[in-house]
């Protein structure tokens, strides 16, 4: 059974290159938030396999998403995303519960090898 994940990324460059990434290898994509409220609003519709979830994004941000949707469903699979910069802010969403992350801009190698760490396939 294909694995359903839920992308959220405020820049529709990077939810585009996710989509071609995560359809090669097999997944199916449930839907595309553009804000961290709407990842969480659509989290709870959708019940994704897996949530990629931007660091930086409007009306609530990568890190406040993270914690509410893990606060209701600690088993939730989350990778987040960001760009160098912002390495800081990993390592504080990996103490609130994301199981990997990627940088920006993704190699499908990385984003591959992230999903096989969730998935137990490493």
């Amino acid at each position: 059974m294909r694995k359903r994940v839920l992308i959220a990324d405020d820049t529709t460059f990077f939810r585009e290159m996710l989509r071609d990434i995560l359809k090669k290898g097999d997944y199916e994509i449930v839907g595309e938030a553009t804000t961290g409220d709407q990842a969480v609003k659509m989290y709870e519709e959708f019940k994704p396999d897996l949530l990629i979830l931007d660091i930086n994004m409007p009306v609530m941000n990568g890190i406040d998403a993270l914690t509410e949707i893990m606060d209701k469903h600690p088993d939730a699979n989350i990778i987040m995303c960001s760009d160098q910069k912002q390495e800081p802010m990993i390592v504080i969403a990996l103490k609130r519960g994301a199981k990997d992350f990627v940088i920006k801009p993704f190699l499908s190698t990385d984003v591959y090898h992230a999903l096989d760490k969730v998935f137990g396939k490493e």
